[in-house]
């Protein structure tokens, strides 16, 4: 009873309330907080994660225009059903160039962490053009008119610069070879020497099937790469400490 009296106590007094709840608050945030201080990076160093192409990074613009991240997550949680469905469970480091990050919080739709090289870019392009046709229980909207949308690398270089400004490692040779670089990602038969050498590993091809470079060019080259970066069979997790 006498825990309970002390108790009214604080109920009773919206002052005392309000500076116990803030002390509460402020334990807890140390408790969280602090101890990032003395970590010289969260986010695990990882082989093979690269920034996004200039084509990819257009085409990862377009993802989030159309809202695909409304239905779609892209963050993998390490539980069996999940891991067995979709692959190998995220990686922080795997979103680290993204801004803002796309892991999202409700699935309508799979999971597209890990959807890269899972399919041809032909079926992209139906999936996309007409979902129903190729999943019939699909409640996706048609995308069809970005084959009709053509695009330009007209402000390519500044989309670089800006993403560079808040930490994405663009040099300045990819940035002035931006435009070259959009255009060869996909054309299988340009000069692509240039773009593998400051990119690594990119998929070079003709997305859409298309002559003309469209939205849907850029769409699939973004989701062809999704979940591609790091090599799983050499990974090696590192302990926590």
């Amino acid at each position: 009873m006498a825990v309970i009296d002390k108790h009214k106590a604080l109920e009773r007094s919206p002052t005392l309330l309000f500076i116990f709840s803030f002390l509460v608050v402020t334990i807890g945030g140390i408790v969280e907080i602090a101890p990032l201080f003395w970590l010289e990076n969260t986010i695990e160093e990882v082989d093979g994660v690269r920034p996004y192409t200039p084509l990819e990074l257009t085409g990862r613009d377009i993802y989030v225009r159309e809202g695909c991240y409304v239905c779609h997550s892209q963050m993998i949680r390490p539980m069996r059903d999940e891991v067995e469905r979709y692959g190998h469970y995220s990686l922080a480091a795997e979103s680290m160039y993204d801004h803002p990050f796309q892991w999202g919080s409700k699935r309508t739709g799979p999971d597209l962490a890990r959807v890269g090289g899972r399919y041809s870019d032909a079926w992209h392009v139906d999936h996309l053009t007409d979902p129903q046709s190729v999943v019939p229980e699909s409640i996706m909207p048609k995308y069809g008119f970005l084959l009709d949308r053509t695009i330009e690398p007209e402000h390519i270089e500044d989309l670089l610069s800006t993403h560079r400004f808040v930490g994405v490692p663009y040099t300045d040779e990819m940035i002035e070879q931006a435009s070259a670089d959009f255009y060869a990602q996909a054309d299988p038969f340009g000069d692509i020497d240039g773009l593998e050498e400051r990119y690594g590993n990119v998929t070079i091809s003709n997305f859409d099937g298309q002559d003309a470079l469209t939205e849907m060019d850029a769409l699939i080259a973004y989701l062809q790469v999704l979940g591609t970066m790091v090599d799983f069979s050499t990974f090696t997790p590192v302990p926590s400490r």
